[in-house]
């Protein structure tokens, strides 16, 4: 079971310690660990009413998983979560302002929306997100959730191209099949971008693909942090367990 912050004792076995947010401070931290990635590091245009955090209207809504370096005490890695009935109380899921889910409706009342994922540039060795990982299956278990959905951001740097290979080459063995296909409200025009080469995957997207994870079809552009998203689904059911027990045992 996820612990709380009180929980927490400093074990030279492990570097990192997962929990849930439990007040108002550590979601705090989690926002500024976000801003940090999304507008610094990234160039993502955010409105906040707090300056120096990452705040939208969903948060107040959602879980937030915490990786803690335990040397330091600082939040180094986030997720947010947000439940089905959370979702239903907010109105919608955050992807539903980048893509049409309406086939996806059948799934809503077992399915848990994940996003907002970042690592802090200095702790991206794996460590983190395999701590992200475990604290989310036991998230998953505990409430017997059936699906995990959410987007995986392309940066668009360059204009498109690399976003136009990973989804040329994701959809080769991961798209989803036609029932689980989502519409992006902003297409991004992939079959004018591809230019043939064989862009590099994005770790999380390759993480989340071996996971079993599949893309919901065409990525939609997120003008606001500049990136090509894809809609990704994992059914629990079919999550890669050989895979995954390199990451939640």
């Amino acid at each position: 079971m996820l612990e709380t912050r009180s929980d927490v004792q400093l074990s030279p076995a492990s570097r990192y310690h997962v929990s849930l947010a439990v007040d108002d401070s550590e979601i705090r931290e989690a926002q500024q660990l976000r801003y940090k990635v999304f507008a610094e590091e990234m160039g993502a245009r955010l409105s906040s009413v707090l300056p120096g955090h990452d705040i939208d209207l969903y948060d107040p809504f959602c879980d937030h998983l915490l990786v803690r370096d335990l040397a330091s005490g600082e939040v180094v890695g986030t997720y947010r979560i947000l439940p089905p009935d959370a979702a239903k109380r907010v109105g919608s899921y955050y992807s539903e302002q980048e893509f049409d889910l309406t086939r996806l409706n059948f799934l809503r009342p077992r399915m848990a929306e994940l996003g907002r994922s970042c690592v802090h540039p200095a702790h991206r060795s794996g460590g983190v997100i395999a701590r992200l990982w475990l604290g989310l299956a036991d998230y998953m278990t505990r409430c017997g959730y059936e699906y995990i959905v959410g987007c995986a951001s392309i940066g668009m740097a360059d204009g498109g191209h690399i976003a136009a290979s990973v989804y040329r080459q994701i959809t080769e063995r991961h798209l989803a099949p036609i029932e689980w296909r989502a519409t992006p409200r902003y297409r991004l025009p992939v079959e004018s971008l591809d230019d043939g080469q064989t862009a590099a995957l994005p770790p999380l997207i390759k993480g989340y693909s071996r996971l079993g994870a599949m893309v919901c079809g065409e990525p939609a552009w997120d003008p606001d942090f500049n990136t090509a998203d894809l809609l990704m689904l994992l059914p629990m059911a079919q999550l890669n367990r050989s895979y995954a027990r390199r990451f939640v045992g």
